[in-house]
C-alpha cells in the first residue's frame, strides 16, 4: 500500500539503501518535508513549533581540578608503550573515562571503582576490537559506560593505586553544590516545570540517569512525579512507567536513549534536555523526534543541549560536529547521516585532546582541518540527503491529481466519522455506557466482553477517547487500525452469523417507516471480489470490497439510486413507525424474490467495480510506478451482506 503523506515517516533514513532498492522503494513509499503536508487538500495537518537553544555551564573548582586530574591521567595512558592492541585499549579507556566522569559523578565513579590491575602478559586474553566503541551507533548503542576497557587496559600498580584515588575523590563531587551540570539542568527543568511543559531528560549512562533522577526528585519534591528509565528496564515495564505518568499533571522523564527511538512520546511530554551531547548527530534527531512530530498537541516544544564551557571535548563534538549538521538540517529541513570515514577523522580529533597533539604532520591545527573536512564531507552528504528526498517526494504528484482515489479509499475503508459512528453504536449494543464530555468520549466498559475490555482499557472501568488526531491529552485514540476497533469488527460480525447469549444477534437486514423517502426503497450491501492479472505475467491479486446499492420504485419502474444516494439514507434515515414482525417477514422475502430478476443488475455493479479497480491500478502506476495490471474478473453474483428496506412514511388522513 502507499505510504501517501503519512508525517510519522518523515524522519525515516534512507542514505543506506542501494540505488536500484531505493526506486523500487518509491513505487510505495512518499516521503515529503513538514511545509508540503501542513496544508494538505484543505485539511490541517498540525506539527509544533520549536524553541530550541544552548545552555552552557562552567564546572565548580573542585569538579574542575578533579576533571584535569583525570585528563591528565587519561593522557598518561595513551603515551605508554606497548602491543598495538594494549595502547588502542589504553586510549579506548581513556576516552570512556573522561566520557564518564563528564557525564555524572555517578557515571564516573563506576568507571573508576574497583579497578583491578592487569599485567602486561595477559595480552593474549584481551578480546579482538577493531571499532572505537565510545562511539555512538546507532544500531549498537549502549547506556553502559564500558568500563571494562580499563580492565583490558593492562594497567600497572600505580595506575590502579590512581584510580583508586580518583575514586574516592570524586565520592566528593555529588550534589548541586559542586555538580554544576546537575544544577543547571535542575534549574532549566524547574523552569519548564513552572512554564507548563512535561520534560524528559536525555542522558547517556544509565548511572547519570539514576543521580539526575534523584537530585530532581529532592529540587522538585512531590509536586513532580519523575521517574527514571533506563534499558535495565524490559520495553514492556518502559511503557508501563510511562503510562503511568499520563496521570501526573507535573511530570519528568529521565531516560537514557533506549527511549531515543521505538517508543513515541509526544502524548505525554512537550520538552527535551540533552543532558549528556551524543556523538551521532543523529541520534539527536532521533531524541527529538519523540515529541517533535504529527500528534504532539502543544503548540510550542522546547529543545535545549547543555554543554560544558570548560570541557575541550564537549567543545569539539558541538562545534565540529552537531552545530554543523543541525544548521544544514534546519535549511533543508532533512536529516542527514554519518559514514565510517567521518567517524574516523572524529575519532583522529578526540584522539589529539587526550594526547596533547593538536597539530597534524602538515602543520594543520587539527581542530581546524576537521572543520574544513566536515564541511566538505557533509556538504556531499547535503547533496546525497536532497537527491534521496527528489526520490521519495514524488513531487510531481499533485493534489488534485488523487483527491477522488483518497476519498474512495476513505469510502471503502471508514473515514473518521464513519469509525466514530461504528464504535459508539457497538459498544451501546453490547452493554457499555457512552458518554460525550465536550472534548472526546468517555466509555464506561464493564459489561463489554472480556476481550475487548481488556485491549481498550486493561482492567479500568472507564476510558476516555476520542476519534480525532491528534488526539487531546488523556484521551485514547481509536482509528480504523487500533487493534480495538478492529476486534470489535470481528465480534460485531459474528454476531450478525452466530450472535451470542448475552449479546444477542446483529441484523443483517431492517425495514423501517421514515420520512426520508417518498416511495418503497430498498438498499443493498454487497461483497464484490475480483481477481485482477497483471500485464505480462501469470500473477494474480484478490481484490474484496463492501459497496452499498440501491433502488427505489415498483417492479416495473425501479430506479437505481447512486452510491451518495443510498450513503445518505443509510446514515440519516430514522425509523418514524413499528412493523410487525409478519410484515416485516413477508416484505423481506417478497424483496429477495425480486433479486432473481435484478441479477443482471448485480452482475454489471461487479463489473463495473473491476473496471475502476483497474483504473485506479493504472492511474497509480502512472504516478509512482509499480505493477500495471490488465484485467479484472469478477466473482459472479456478488454477495449480498446486508439489505434495508425504507417505507414513506404514509400521509395522514384529513
Amino acid at each position: 500500500m502507499l505510504g501517501l503523506l503519512n508525517p510519522k515517516f518523515n524522519d525515516l533514513d534512507f542514505g543506506s539503501i542501494e540505488q536500484r532498492d531505493r526506486k523500487k522503494i518509491a513505487r510505495y513509499f512518499i516521503q515529503r518535508k513538514r511545509e508540503a503536508i501542513r496544508r494538505w487538500l484543505d485539511e490541517e495537518t498540525p506539527f509544533p513549533e520549536r524553541d530550541a537553544r544552548e545552555e552552557r555551564f562552567f564546572l565548580s573548582d573542585n569538579y574542575s581540578k578533579f576533571y584535569f586530574d583525570v585528563l591528565d591521567f587519561a593522557r598518561g595512558l595513551t603515551r605508554k608503550q606497548g602491543s598495538e592492541q594494549v595502547r588502542r585499549f589504553r586510549y579506548w579507556a581513556a576516552l570512556a573515562l573522561l566520557r564518564g566522569v563528564m557525564s555524572s559523578p555517578a557515571a564516573g565513579y563506576s568507571m573508576l571503582k574497583n579497578r583491578r590491575e592487569k599485567h602486561l602478559d595477559e595480552e593474549a586474553a584481551l578480546a579482538e576490537e577493531t571499532e572505537n566503541p565510545v562511539f555512538d551507533r546507532l544500531s549498537q548503542d549502549s547506556d553502559f559506560t564500558r568500563a571494562e576497557l580499563l580492565d583490558k587496559a593492562a594497567l600497572l600498580r600505580e595506575e590502579t593505586d590512581m584510580l583508586e584515588r580518583l575514586g574516592r575523590q570524586i565520592q566528593t563531587l555529588y550534589g548541586p553544590e559542586q555538580d554544576k551540570k546537575a544544577a543547571k539542568a535542575t534549574g532549566i527543568v524547574k523552569g519548564w516545570v513552572k512554564e507548563g511543559f512535561q520534560p524528559i531528560v536525555f542522558c547517556k549512562y544509565i548511572e547519570t540517569a539514576k543521580y539526575l533522577g534523584e537530585e530532581l526528585k529532592k529540587a522538585l519534591m512531590r509536586q513532580v512525579d519523575v521517574q527514571v528509565v533506563t534499558s535495565e528496564m524490559a520495553d514492556e515495564q518502559r511503557r508501563e512507567v510511562i503510562a503511568a505518568m499520563a496521570g501526573s499533571p507535573k511530570r519528568v522523564l529521565v531516560a537514557t536513549d533506549c527511549l531515543s527511538e521505538g517508543i513515541n512520546l509526544q502524548d505525554y511530554f512537550t520538552a527535551v534536555l540533552h543532558y549528556d551531547l551524543p556523538w551521532n548527530p543523529n541520534r539527536i534527531a532521533q531524541r527529538e523526534g519523540r515529541i517533535d512530530r504529527f500528534g504532539q498537541e502543544a503548540p510550542l516544544i522546547r529543545i535545549t543541549m547543555l554543554t560544558g564551557e570548560d570541557n575541550p571535548i564537549d567543545r569539539i563534538v558541538l562545534k565540529v560536529l552537531i552545530k554543523k549538521i543541525w544548521d544544514i538540517q534546519n535549511s533543508i529541513g532533512i536529516n542527514i547521516s554519518l559514514g565510517d570515514e567521518e567517524r574516523s577523522i572524529m575519532d583522529e580529533v578526540l584522539r589529539s585532546v587526550l594526547t596533547g597533539e593538536e597539530m597534524r604532520s602538515d602543520g594543520k591545527q587539527l581542530s581546524l582541518f576537521a572543520e574544513e573536512f566536515f564541511s566538505r564531507e557533509l556538504e556531499k552528504a547535503r547533496e546525497r540527503a536532497v537527491k534521496l528526498r527528489s526520490i521519495f517526494e514524488h513531487a510531481s504528484i499533485r493534489p488534485e491529481m488523487i483527491r477522488d482515489d483518497l476519498k474512495a479509499v476513505d469510502e471503502a475503508i471508514g473515514d473518521v466519522q464513519t469509525v466514530e459512528s461504528f464504535v459508539l453504536q457497538s459498544v451501546a449494543h453490547l452493554g457499555a455506557t457512552v458518554e460525550s464530555d465536550g472534548t472526546g468520549y468517555v466509555i464506561y466498559t464493564r459489561n463489554l466482553p472480556p476481550h475487548l475490555r481488556q485491549l481498550l482499557a486493561g482492567d479500568r472501568d472507564r476510558i476516555p477517547v476520542s476519534f480525532d488526531s491528534p488526539t487531546p491529552a488523556g484521551y485514547r485514540y481509536l482509528g480504523r487500525n487500533h487493534i480495538f476497533v478492529e476486534q470489535l469488527c470481528h465480534f460485531m460480525l459474528s454476531l450478525a452469523f452466530d450472535g451470542h447469549p448475552e449479546y444477542g444477534k446483529v441484523a443483517r437486514v431492517a425495514e423501517i417507516i421514515t420520512d426520508r423517502v417518498s416511495v418503497r426503497t430498498t438498499l443493498v450491501m454487497f461483497r464484490v471480489r475480483n481477481v485482477i492479472k497483471e500485464v505480462r505475467s501469470s500473477h494474480e491479486v484478490v481484490s474484496e470490497e463492501m459497496y452499498l446499492w440501491g433502488y427505489r420504485g415498483s417492479a416495473a419502474a425501479t430506479e437505481t439510486l447512486t452510491y451518495e444516494e443510498a450513503k445518505a439514507l443509510l446514515t440519516r434515515a430514522v425509523s418514524r413507525g413499528n412493523l410487525s414482525p409478519e410484515r416485516q417477514r413477508a416484505d423481506l422475502q417478497r424483496e429477495l424474490a425480486r433479486f432473481d430478476t435484478l441479477q443482471p443488475r448485480f452482475m454489471e455493479l461487479a463489473t463495473e467495480r473491476a473496471e475502476n479497480l483497474v483504473k485506479a491500478h493504472g492511474r497509480f502506476k502512472e504516478l509512482v510506478g509499480g505493477r500495471r495490471y490488465e484485467k479484472a474478473t469478477p466473482v459472479l453474483p456478488p454477495d449480498v451482506m446486508g439489505v434495508y428496506i425504507l417505507n414513506p412514511q404514509p400521509k395522514p388522513v384529513i
